[in-house]
C-alpha cells in the first residue's frame, strides 16, 4: 500500500466510513466490513482531498461529462466534475433500473467518465455504461474511491480506483461462525 492509499484509508477510518461488524451488501453478499461512504461525504474537505488524490490517475482520459449512479456516487461524481471542470449528471432508479431523468441527456459521441464510491460487483457501473452507450455517447473509464473486489469486478472500459481492497464476502448460507453470531445490518449505500 502506498502513501496515498494509506492516507485514503485513514480518512475512511477517521470519518467512520469504514465499519466492522456483520453487513449485508447491496449485492446481497455478507461481509465483516462495510464502506459507508456517506459518512466521509459529510466532510467536504475530505471529499475534496480524496478526489484530489484520485484525479491524477484520470489524467490519461479525455472526457467532458461525469455520470454517477445515485445515491452512492453522487457526491464523489460531483466533486470529480468540479475538479475537472466537467459537466455532471446522475442516473437514478426507476422501475428498479438506473435511468437518466430530470431532462438529462447525452449527445452522440460525448465522452463520459462513470464515477462511483464503492464497487463490489459493479452492477450499477455496468448500468451506467449501458446508459451512456444507448445514448450514442462514449464511456471512457470508471473512477471509484474503493474497489472492494480488488480488481475482480471487470468492465470493458478502464477502471481506476483510489483504494483496491478485498474484504471477504460470503453467500448468506456460507457465513463463517464468527460472522453468523453477529446480527446482520443493512446500512444502505
Amino acid at each position: 500500500m502506498d502513501d496515498i492509499q494509506r492516507e485514503a484509508l485513514a480518512i475512511f477510518r477517521e470519518t467512520g466510513a469504514l465499519l466492522e461488524g456483520h453487513f449485508i451488501l447491496r449485492s446481497g453478499l455478507h461481509s465483516g466490513h462495510f464502506f459507508q461512504c456517506a459518512r466521509v461525504c459529510e466532510q467536504m474537505a475530505q471529499v475534496e482531498r480524496l478526489t484530489a488524490m484520485l484525479a491524477p490517475k484520470l489524467g490519461e482520459f479525455t472526457f467532458s461529462t461525469v455520470l454517477a449512479p445515485a445515491m452512492g456516487g453522487l457526491v464523489i461524481g460531483q466533486e470529480i466534475a468540479r475538479q475537472t471542470r466537467s459537466r455532471y449528471l446522475f442516473a437514478e432508479k426507476q422501475d428498479d433500473r438506473l435511468v437518466l431523468r430530470r431532462g438529462f441527456t447525452l449527445a452522440a459521441g460525448e465522452r463520459v467518465l462513470i464515477a462511483e464510491d464503492v464497487v463490489t460487483r459493479g452492477g450499477r457501473v455496468r448500468e451506467c455504461i449501458d446508459i451512456v452507450r444507448a445514448a450514442g455517447a462514449v464511456p471512457v473509464a470508471v473512477a471509484m474511491l474503493v474497489d472492494r473486489s480488488a480488481g475482480v469486478a471487470r468492465f470493458d472500459i478502464p477502471a481506476i480506483s483510489l483504494l483496491q481492497l478485498s474484504f471477504p464476502t460470503y453467500e448468506a448460507d456460507k457465513l463463517p461462525p464468527e460472522l453468523a453470531t453477529l446480527p446482520a445490518q443493512k446500512p444502505g449505500s
